[in-house]
């Protein structure tokens, strides 16, 4: 527990204006980011009598080895500052709002020659018009069901649209009419383009000008007597009126608003958020969080509104915003929003009325959804803190492991081998620290086995030294690890993840390090995997550190130097944590596994033919059939594919006469020798029952 007096600035060093601050804990990694009119004054706050700070205040203060800030030159700025180093620094002192799940939108990809509509999750693309979001993705579907009939817009994939146009005939939709096939020329693109406008102005709210519409012209078609087209048209407006009434009208006609409402006690609050539209609910969220900092009702509204708008642009932030609590103060944050609007933005708290109802409704909303939050979490907290006790108990830890790291080996017959590394946390997966690792044979820099085929054991010893030999550089360097990328991140020269891969590592306090060892290792195998991680450890001086193996066949636990495992009650909460930690390395390993896999056998020696990119490449097996009658044409011959020169062609010959023809592919469902064009499905297939 550091002394807030040993880090705290010298009388005048702190500037009196508005500013963003970061305290930083003794590694350098920043555990809060805030923002004051004053400098000066917010951070005096934080250096008086421990006594007097609030205790989540005080545990923070004491956490952190240096504060740091910067100035800036108004209030709004400095909102948009802190907001920018939450989200970059991921402080874990700082209020996170975390979304259960994503929420899926009404998508109409106005960006593309022919528009679809469709469900999409996750970040929101440029030149597409986004409806929600909504609680459920089924009820998108029974909307667009019902809206098809009046706009039969596509909504289709790409393939199957492809298909279509390919083979001339429409798919089932187009034929039912729920479609205008635009893939067959039904309608031309600019029809089509206007048909997706006019859905998007229904769904925005635009509704009565339409359906008065659509009322003259079944009027019209009765008195001319047309009472087929009468009956069609009439139909149309039936299914509008019930597409409207999946969306309750709360608000006056024309209104746009979101109405944010907070649920809250001494330890969590729940957040939630009706998005009005045209006076009709068209989408319902909710985030919840703990209060890890001292903050009131409107430092919450304040942080939900950076959570809701800190990545939206224009019409995305409604007219109005009713809140139950404003922002101190509320300027700032009302000059935020009405910038990323464009235009002026209404923050307040409604009065009466309407307004004053739908927010009580929205606030019932976040009481049960904290209340139903409270309850699952309970169940699964003492359910997670039995599972760590028993198995603190069973391995004969001193304390519960509450950091869990394991690793797993996987190869196909001793090819393309690679190893997984996933992170427990309290119980739970943390999926952001998972690391992937190349096996090339070596521990150090010294290369000391390599082409012996299924060497779990020296595959273990390798991963677990080099995992912890970078943790012990790191540490020494700067008391830090680097960050963890993704699964589809590139691998560096040493077969360890590239932790920066298109994203900044080189200034300190980054989130999501790998800055803690771990309580204990589990490692997927029995008592030889376990005691080559042992030796690894103790290679490299760490007696601090638990080790374990859980052997698949009898789900048995091994403890190093032991001749007998430990074997764990079926019914044991802890021997089913075991097992879902090594269950996730497995299949982390074995999806890592096959993608490179995949990407060998996908490998073609055009790969190699500088100059020649993937337009060409492509062009050139489809002008030739297969890479065997590519090999055998002249150069004049490749000339005549469109976009290939002759010095291309010229590269292309004495790349493929230099690189050895590959033994022909077979299918292995048919038994017939394919083209060579690559390993068959099937032939992937059948190796997939021989990897581990």
């Amino acid at each position: 527990m550091a002394d807030p007096s040993s880090y705290r600035p010298k009388p005048g060093q702190i500037p009196d204006s508005p500013g963003v601050y970061k305290f930083r804990d003794e590694h350098g990694r920043v555990i809060y980011v805030g923002k004051a009119k004053s400098l000066r004054q917010r951070l005096a706050s934080y250096f008086q009598d421990l006594a007097g700070l609030h205790p989540r205040t005080r545990t923070m203060v004491t956490t952190a080895a240096a504060v740091e800030w910067t100035v800036v030159s108004t209030e709004v700025e400095a909102l948009q500052l802190e907001y920018t180093w939450i989200k970059e620094f991921d402080p874990r002192f700082n209020v996170k709002y975390r979304d259960d799940k994503s929420y899926p939108y009404l998508a109409v990809t106005l960006n593309e020659e022919f528009p679809r509509v469709q469900v999409m999750r996750g970040a929101k693309k440029k030149g597409v018009r986004y409806f929600g979001p909504y609680g459920h993705a089924w009820a998108i579907r029974e909307t667009v069901d019902l809206m098809l009939r009046v706009f039969p817009v596509r909504t289709c994939s790409a393939g199957v649209f492809k298909r279509s146009a390919q083979i001339g005939r429409p798919c089932l939709l187009g034929y039912i009419g729920k479609c205008s096939a635009p893939c067959v020329g039904r309608i031309s693109a600019e029809e089509h383009h206007e048909l997706a406008e006019e859905f998007c102005d229904f769904m925005a709210g635009r509704t009565g000008a339409y359906l008065r519409r659509l009322e003259r012209q079944m009027q019209e078609a009765a008195e001319e007597m047309e009472y087929e087209r009468a009956a069609r048209l009439r139909d149309d407006i039936g299914a509008l009126k019930r597409a409207m009434e999946k969306s309750a009208v709360v608000l006056a006609d024309a209104t746009d608003a979101d109405l944010i409402a907070v649920a809250e006690d001494e330890l969590e609050a729940a957040v939630q958020i009706f998005h009005v539209r045209g006076g009709r609910v068209r989408g319902q969220r909710g985030w919840v969080t703990d209060k890890v900092e001292a903050v009131t009702t409107g430092d919450l509204v304040e942080h939900a509104l950076q959570q809701l708008y800190g990545e939206e642009q224009g019409d995305a932030v409604p007219k109005e915003v009713l809140v139950p609590a404003l922002p101190e103060p509320v300027e700032p944050v009302a000059q935020w929003l009405s910038h990323r609007r464009g235009s002026q933005v209404s923050l307040r708290i409604p009065q009466r009325g309407d307004k004053k109802d739908l927010m009580a409704t929205v606030g019932r909303n976040a009481q049960q959804a904290l209340a139903l939050h409270k309850t699952k979490r309970a169940s699964d907290l003492t359910t997670r803190s039995r599972a760590l006790e028993e198995i603190a108990e069973a391995l004969g830890l001193d304390s519960v492991p509450l950091r869990i790291e394991c690793f797993d080996i996987s190869h196909l017959q001793g090819d393309d081998v690679v190893a997984s590394m996933v992170v427990f946390e309290d119980g739970l997966a943390r999926k952001s620290e998972y690391r992937r690792f190349q096996i090339k044979g070596r521990v150090g820099d010294e290369q000391v086995w390599h082409g012996q085929g299924q060497d779990d054991v020296r595959s273990m010893h390798e991963v677990t030294a080099r995992r912890f030999r970078r943790y012990l550089q790191e540490k020494q360097r700067s008391g830090e690890w680097t960050e963890e990328p993704s699964e589809d991140a590139p691998v560096e020269a040493d077969g360890l993840m590239d932790p920066g891969a298109g994203r900044p590592v080189d200034e300190d306090g980054r989130p999501k390090r790998f800055a803690y060892p771990p309580q204990l290792v589990v490692v997927d195998g029995g008592a030889p995997q376990v005691a080559a991680a042992r030796r690894a450890l103790d290679e490299l001086g760490i007696d601090d550190v638990a080790v374990c193996g859980l052997a698949k066949r009898l789900e048995e636990v091994w403890l190093p130097g032991e001749d007998d495992p430990v074997v764990l009650p079926r019914s044991s909460e802890g021997l089913y944590l075991l097992q879902r930690v090594r269950d996730e390395a497995h299949r982390f390993a074995l999806r890592y596994q096959r993608t490179k896999r995949g990407k060998r056998l996908k490998a073609s020696p055009l790969d190699a033919v500088a100059g020649l990119g993937d337009t060409r490449r492509q062009a050139l097996l489809k002008h030739f059939g297969s890479l065997k009658k590519l090999r055998a044409a002249t150069v004049d011959e490749i000339c005549e594919v469109p976009g290939v020169g002759r010095k291309t062609a010229e590269t292309v010959v004495a790349a493929l006469a230099g690189a050895a023809p590959s033994a022909p592919a077979v299918n292995t469902a048919t038994g017939e020798i394919m083209e060579d064009d690559g390993a068959p499905p099937a032939a992937l297939s059948a190796e997939r029952g021989q990897e581990r």
